[in-house]
């Protein structure tokens, strides 16, 4: 099952139809093949430093390996070899980060912080006006709801999406996620941090990074090449392993998006409207040839480019503004499908008036880009959302049988469902205030550990346990309320 499919259920007729197959290619086509060149990207400097082959070297070897299981196993083996290339990655990159502290140039974590180049990338909260703005307040009070970005889409899509409909029921979904983001946002990011503050210790320059590993394809030299050359620093053996943890890395996130990719392309656009009686087999072979094409595809777009700001910066453009309809789906009945394909549009147009031409040439013909400064974000966000209010208010809601059995069926959250269901809603069932609530301090709780984590190794101990405990305490809290519902 991919989310794609819920699109006909939720609209009727040619909208629905059309926002299926439609959503399909852009994400199958799209989205997934620049996230697959991002991690490429990175995998071509990690091996250009470490080992020293070539860019399309590192494609051949790398994609032609994650290609096999991903194709011959599907989402099972994805799943399988994700749990273990997790626990490989976290340890690599934890064994990692202790030995690169105790190195004589960088005097651990006292010499560390000692630094002057150091000092100035250490505060935990932005030090600008501009700062502020572009990595807090945007983040914090617009993007989450507005932005759509793989791994994390307003209401919900792509790959958690996957894994949560192939999780044992509601509850083990549930878990599953909240895990997730503990992982992902508190556990993952400060192994990485600490070496990279370390890195400016050991190469102060970007040339001095280039001088030490001159075999490196000068067009993937770039700021990113600071942590493979700081893993390059490593004794045998440990560097083994984490290399073997950064690869496992690589093709985990690349079989995740291959996967997802070709779900779309196969079962909500080749199997809903090329070949809607084709077999099982032919499915599956379908899905294989359509794996292909697309880690193809995405090794491709990695060999252009340069750095990976540029692609996220292109991908969080284009999806600026149309976070609010896909949450708003969910709880407000009157949005429909022309509400999401206006949105889509409109998100496109902005994308092109917004945009730095240096991330897309040609962009932003009127200046609006450089003229709002850090607040370039909202230029997208007001205009998209202007449109698809307006288109949906000029067009028809949909129609009465399909309102009720999208209720009926997702049980949505809110008052303005009842006039549809015509099943009993259950009264347990957790309102949309509970929830919110819940996100919230969820949230919370993991951005406390995340910095209380940081003001430990600073050692401001008591402001960090302080936060550490705070934040530890409200997440077992929201997995004890998850095991006691159904």
């Amino acid at each position: 099952m991919t989310d794609v499919e819920f699109y006909e259920l939720r609209y009727s007729g040619m909208g629905g139809r059309f926002l299926r197959g439609f959503r399909a290619l852009y994400l199958g086509l799209f989205f997934n093949v620049f996230i697959i060149a991002i991690v490429s990207l990175a995998a071509m400097k990690i091996m250009g430093v470490l080992i020293g082959i070539s860019p399309m070297q590192t494609i051949l070897i790398g994609a032609g390996a994650t290609m096999l299981y991903s194709v011959a196993g599907g989402l099972r083996s994805v799943l399988l070899v994700d749990f273990f290339q997790f626990a490989l990655a976290m340890i690599g990159s934890v064994a990692a980060t202790y030995y690169i502290l105790n190195m004589e140039q960088v005097g651990g974590l006292e010499g560390l912080f000692a630094n002057e180049a150091v000092q100035a990338k250490m505060s935990l909260v932005p030090s600008t006006t501009d700062a502020w703005v572009a990595l807090f307040i945007i983040p914090i009070a617009i993007q989450w709801w507005t932005a759509y970005y793989p791994g994390a889409e307003p209401g919900g899509g792509g790959y958690i999406a996957q894994r949560i409909m192939a999780a044992k029921d509601e509850r083990h979904a549930t878990k599953a996620s909240l895990f997730f983001n503990v992982a992902h946002y508190a556990l993952r990011p400060w192994p990485w941090i600490l070496v990279a503050l370390a890195s400016l210790a050991v190469f102060p320059t970007l040339e001095s990074i280039g001088v030490a590993f001159p075999h490196l394809a000068e067009d993937k030299l770039g700021h990113d090449a600071a942590y493979p050359a700081m893993v390059a620093q490593l004794p045998v053996g440990l560097k083994g392993l984490v290399l073997a943890s950064l690869i496992a890395a690589y093709i985990s996130t690349l079989s995740t998006q291959i996967n997802l990719a070709s779900s779309y392309l196969t079962k909500d656009f080749w199997t809903r409207f090329v070949e809607p009686k084709a077999s099982d087999k032919k499915q599956v072979m379908v899905g294989r040839v359509m794996s292909a094409i697309v880690l193809v595809l995405g090794s491709l777009v990695a060999l252009m480019l340069t750095n990976a700001a540029q692609i996220f910066n292109i991908i969080l453009m284009f999806g600026a503004g149309t976070g609010l309809v896909y949450l708003l789906r969910w709880i407000w009945w009157r949005v429909n499908a022309w509400s999401e394909i206006s949105a889509t549009v409109a998100a496109v147009i902005s994308a092109y008036l917004f945009t730095s031409k240096t991330d897309i040439p040609f962009a932003d013909p009127f200046g609006w880009a450089v003229a709002m400064g850090p607040w370039v974000y909202v230029g997208p966000v007001i205009l998209t959302t202007a449109v698809w209010l307006v288109v949906t208010f000029l067009t028809a809601p949909e129609s009465q049988n399909t309102l009720a059995r999208f209720a009926d069926k997702t049980s949505p959250p809110g008052k303005g469902w009842d006039r549809f269901r015509t099943t009993q809603h259950d009264p347990a069932e957790p309102s949309v205030g509970s929830d919110l609530i819940k996100v919230f301090f969820g949230s919370a709780a993991i951005i406390m550990v995340l910095l209380g984590t940081g003001f430990v190794l600073y050692g401001d101990y008591f402001q960090g346990f302080l936060l550490v405990v705070g934040g530890g305490l409200i997440l077992s809290q929201l997995f004890r309320e998850v095991s006691k519902e159904s």
